[in-house]
């Protein structure tokens, strides 16, 4: 399946073939896709919580008002981010860049994120949005379905990780063989309505 396609066809599905297990290969492609996503100064701040767990996926599920893809679905990844990323070795980011580029770089990190709490959430929940957008689209490519979640008690997921006290939860995703397809389209806006040129 081609890039548009997996665009086009991707939905949010919510109902999952709770036997179909996705094979250890194909886990490990999604992964490498997924570690391709951009981020802000290479930072990498995702965190993907693969929980495997059957018993920790029901007390997710009981923290998620019930949805019953938290158990179904092949795979339930809690998807964090590290917000002090930015402090943290960040030579290890540019290790690879020539090294004028790794002089700009690596200095400016500091000062662009320090003492600005909203701009490493900000930045954090941007990553975590482009990774999952990653993931669902890879999936798709791959035959299989998806689901982006917001609805869940957040501190609560974060208890039952252990979620570090410097991390934040972002969302949760599932993947997986679905039983039923999503509805059509409920209401999509039309392109004149959410571009705007120039300015407002």
């Amino acid at each position: 399946m081609d890039t548009a396609e997996a665009i086009r066809a991707r939905r949010a599905v919510k109902h999952y073939d709770p036997h179909f297990v996705l094979p250890s290969s194909q886990l490990d492609e999604l992964l490498d896709l997924a570690i391709q996503a951009p981020t802000s100064f290479n930072m990498q701040q995702w965190r993907f919580v693969l929980v495997q767990d059957k018993q920790l996926r029901s007390e997710i599920r009981a923290a998620a008002n019930d949805q019953a893809q938290i158990t179904d679905a092949s795979l339930l990844f809690v998807l964090c981010a590290d917000v002090k990323a930015w402090e943290k070795e960040p030579q290890r980011y540019w290790r690879n860049a020539p090294q004028p580029v790794q002089d700009i770089l690596v200095p400016w990190m500091k000062p662009f994120y320090e003492g600005n709490e909203r701009l490493q959430r900000d930045e954090a929940m941007r990553s975590v949005g482009i990774v999952a957008q990653t993931i669902m689209l890879a999936a798709k490519s791959m035959g299989y379905d998806s689901c982006p979640m917001i609805g869940f008690d957040a501190v609560k997921v974060g208890e039952l990780i252990r979620l570090p006290q410097d991390h934040v939860v972002g969302m949760i995703v599932v993947v997986g063989k679905a039983t039923q397809p999503a509805w059509p389209k409920p209401g999509q806006l039309p392109l004149s309505e959410v571009l705007v040129h120039d300015r407002f």
